[in-house]
């Protein structure tokens, strides 16, 4: 007889119904009378997963992506006995250690160390055990002293610390997991998924959520695609995280078309126009670490102006500058502008790591504190990583690796 699946959907959906309070004033009346005669009933009902199905088999590392609002958390919950399906069959199979939202689980007026207990005795532990992990949760959790100051007081950084070195150290068979870990510093998020691959290797199921694709790829086996409920791929990390990577890719370049921006400046010379062009001198919004990049800024100098500063900024989406030249800094002199032109700034071998940019555009007077025209983060391109690896950080710095023979001793 075959091994029961460690977690099983079967045909699963979940309704919240949201009820209407009842109308405390003459004006909450009125309004609540006439929103009624446009709505027939349920119809403010929100089906947040639909008819979804799947298996998570023991030992897989199951991850789960999608917008948000598609219903991954909703399908988290459910798995963890929070919620209950209003349609469908959940089956889970061993002892779950589930990591949430932020403070999820935790009772605001105790300390950190009175809600150990308080999670440990809700999962079935005796207070002998929970003494017995209590150093390892202490130690991961690096929160020290504070683990004896009441939890509402905890920063969400610090919420996640003791919630995350919980989880994990419960001797769960089913380990799950919410985009929680995008809180938090670098170092401690590292050491999480150090501990999450430490917990693979014993034959943990993990099922996670995050909206990290590249930690998708490389933690999990299996992925599921949610959108609006329903689903919309499942299978093997690679299938999934391509088709997922696809239609995120082309949602953003909706979004690259023309992004909201704030304008300044008097006009006297304007930025007509600014274009991304490739090596073959041909406009394009995608581009390849390494490649030849051309950013080229239209203008109309509706006056006469000599030598005015052409700048720029190039921003990661996150608001991380990357640099910020300008012809003046750079020594450079456009003589007397007038009328129509272009002014490029070219970029020999893009040095930017994977994904999007926002671009600022200027032009100042030469010398003076005068701005012409500013587009503050108007334009957008995006690099893609093709058949290249994804890196970490911000840049690819052109470099090589190479072994090199170990000098003898005292040399």
């Amino acid at each position: 007889m075959s091994e029961l699946p460690a977690i099983q959907f079967q045909a699963v959906s979940k309704r919240f119904t949201f009820s209407r309070e009842a109308p405390q004033s003459i004006l909450e009346t009125l309004i609540s009378f006439f929103s009624r005669r446009r709505k027939s009933p349920g119809e403010d009902d929100l089906w947040a997963v639909q008819d979804v199905s799947f298996d998570v088999q023991k030992g897989q590392s199951f991850g789960i992506v999608g917008r948000n609002g598609s219903g991954k958390s909703t399908i988290l919950k459910m798995i963890s006995r929070v919620l209950r399906p209003t349609l469908g069959r959940v089956m889970v199979n061993g002892r779950i250690s589930a990591l949430l939202e932020l403070g999820a689980g935790f009772h605001p007026d105790l300390t950190g160390r009175e809600n150990v207990f308080l999670n440990a005795s809700l999962m079935g532990l005796s207070d002998k055990e929970t003494e017995n992990r209590f150093r390892d949760i202490l130690e991961f959790s690096e929160l020290g002293e504070f683990i004896d100051m009441p939890v509402k007081y905890y920063s969400s950084g610090m919420y996640m610390r003791l919630g995350f070195s919980v989880a994990i150290n419960m001797d769960p068979d089913i380990l799950v997991i919410d985009e929680i870990l995008a809180v938090g510093d670098q170092p401690f998020q590292t050491k999480c998924l150090d501990a999450i691959l430490d917990i693979k290797r014993q034959g943990v199921t993990v099922v996670f959520v995050s909206h990290n694709i590249n930690i998708m790829r490389s933690m999990c086996t299996h992925l599921l695609w949610v959108d609006r409920g329903n689903v919309r791929a499942l299978g093997d990390v690679t299938t999934v995280a391509d088709l997922y990577t696809a239609y995120s890719t082309e949602l953003e370049d909706t979004q690259l078309q023309r992004p909201a921006y704030e304008r300044r400046g008097n006009q006297q010379i304007e930025i007509t126009g600014v274009r991304f062009l490739d090596s073959e001198n041909e406009p394009q919004q995608h581009f390849a670490p390494g490649a030849r990049m051309v950013i080229e800024i239209g203008y109309h100098a509706h006056v006469p102006a000599k030598n005015p500063e052409f700048g720029l900024a190039i921003f990661r989406h996150d608001g991380v500058q990357i640099n910020g030249p300008n012809t003046r800094l750079d020594g450079i002199d456009l003589g007397q502008v007038a009328g129509r032109g272009a002014v490029r700034y070219e970029i020999e071998a893009l040095p930017l790591a994977v994904g999007r940019y926002m671009v600022t555009v200027a032009i100042h007077h030469g010398e003076l504190p005068l701005c012409y025209d500013l587009h503050e983060e108007a334009y957008a391109f995006r690099v893609l990583s093709g058949d290249r690896p994804v890196t970490e950080g911000v840049l690819e710095l052109p470099a090589t690796w190479r072994h090199a023979a170990l000098l003898p001793e005292g040399e």
